[in-house]
């Protein structure tokens, strides 16, 4: 398979190292961000060297990447043993970036992605791109404040339940945009013009700056009022042709309002959000909602750290098909992977509740949670992940099913983990009445290379 020779030798290369390297490296979910500190020593590794080239007194150029494969398959998959059962299929996402900076006056951030994915018949677009460039940016600093950004990035604003980086689906969202932002200790100001890549299979072919398709114009605030608490407040106006909600298909669009609150309390955690929808679709006026509470609370098992959750959300949905009004809410760009990998339902016309359980030992993790799932209109149907129309409403029942879910995690080291992730989903009311009434079984296992 594509990949594994390269792969085995970056595997033994970190297990070699693992031992010797002596710096510290925090691997971020975006690579740009990656806080990697180079202890000074007589005699540094090849390895070493790559990340932190000193090309001047103030220049450097850093190189790194990551791999992923996965194996992933479904049991009755649209909750129906009589549609075609593919058994397994395997994705592979390989991705190197190179970090090009000037003393802290500029920057150039390159990273290249490779998405395959075999055996799996029905493509989703975000299950294969042979070759593009995922990110590829100019950041300017006028001071230690201000920066301007040009270029493509991945984003996760907030806690990413409207703007995130997609890490679930094998290909990772991607924005051309122009960006502004203002920083300091404790505040975090950015206002952007994005224009979502428009994804194809081949080699450098997707389809960027479709601002006739689709386009984002933002505010977006972060403060840090303590060190116990803060504030994420925002302002995003998407506009998207021919959008297909429950009610029909028209161009939407509309403007986001949200405040997020966010915090430790006492021995609590919280991470709250409101978000508040007005706009247009078709000839439709639009007036949509969502509410987000989150808690935890630290526990110990067996010695060792472990959180105790629970999350719970009201998403608002179509009311009346027949009047002048609105009120799906869309989720924007929300996590691929919103509810777990198995990613049935997203993030519009629903309430969940949604308890959890993460633990550690050792270098092993392990997650259990449930999610119950209602319509929150009866008259609007439910959503995939992508905001996409998956089961419309033909029915009356409010209820649409439990999912279990477990990970399992191992760190083997620094560079490389390993895990499982089981879900199971058991369909009840709404997905019954719809004819959809075989229990979903998934699983997928991953391996992941950071270097």
């Amino acid at each position: 398979m594509r990949y594994v020779s390269i792969i085995w030798l970056l595997l033994c290369f970190s297990f070699a190292r693992a031992q010797e390297i002596e710096s510290v490296y925090d691997f971020s979910l975006l690579r740009q961000n990656d806080d990697i500190k180079i202890i000074q020593k007589d005699s540094k590794t090849f390895y070493e060297d790559l990340k932190s080239l000193k090309l001047g007194k103030n220049i450097t150029l850093g190189f790194g990447g990551s791999y992923r494969f996965q194996t992933e398959t479904f049991i009755n998959e649209q909750f129906s043993n009589e549609e075609d059962q593919n058994d397994i299929w395997f994705l592979n996402r390989l991705q190197l970036h190179s970090h090009f900076k000037i003393d802290n006056k500029f920057e150039l951030f390159a990273e290249l992605n490779s998405s395959l994915i075999y055996s799996k018949e029905e493509l989703a677009p975000v299950d294969r791109d042979e070759l593009s460039f995922n990110q590829l940016f100019a950041r300017y600093y006028f001071n230690k404040n201000l920066n301007l950004l040009v270029g493509r990035q991945n984003m996760r604003l907030g806690s990413g339940r409207l703007i995130d980086v997609r890490e679930g689906p094998n290909v990772r969202l991607s924005f051309d945009m122009l960006q502004v932002e203002y920083k300091n200790e404790n505040t975090n100001i950015k206002v952007f013009y994005a224009v979502p890549l428009q994804l194809e299979e081949g080699i450098f072919d997707n389809d960027a700056l479709n601002v006739e398709q689709e386009s984002l114009v933002a505010l977006y605030w972060s403060q840090n009022w303590t060190k116990e608490t803060g504030t994420d407040f925002y302002v995003l106006y998407k506009e998207e042709k021919n959008k297909t909600w429950n009610s029909g298909t028209a161009d939407d669009n509309r403007m986001s309002i949200g405040l997020r609150h966010y915090g430790n309390w006492k021995n609590f955690t919280y991470n709250n959000e409101f978000v508040y929808q007005i706009g247009r679709f078709g000839d439709q006026n639009i007036r949509a909602w969502t509410a987000s509470f989150n808690i935890e609370h630290p526990f110990s098992l067996l010695g060792e750290n472990g959180i105790v959750g629970l999350k719970t959300e009201a998403i608002s949905g179509d009311t009346n098909n027949a009047d002048n009004g609105l009120n799906t809410f869309d989720g924007l760009y929300p996590r691929g992977a919103y509810f777990g990998r198995v990613a049935r339902f997203g993030p519009s016309n629903l309430i969940d509740f949604h308890p959890y359980i993460n633990t550690q030992f050792g270098d092993f993790s392990l997650s259990l949670d449930y999610v119950a799932f209602w319509r929150f209109s009866k008259q609007d149907g439910v959503y995939s992940p992508p905001l996409i129309l998956e089961y419309p409403s033909i029915n009356e029942e409010r209820f649409i099913g439990h999912q279990i879910g477990t990970i399992t995690g191992f760190e083997v080291n620094e560079f490389f983990a390993l895990e499982f992730e089981s879900n199971v989903i058991f369909p009840d009311g709404f997905l019954e009445e719809s004819d959809l009434n075989d229990t979903l079984f998934h699983a997928v296992i991953t391996a992941e290379f950071k270097f």
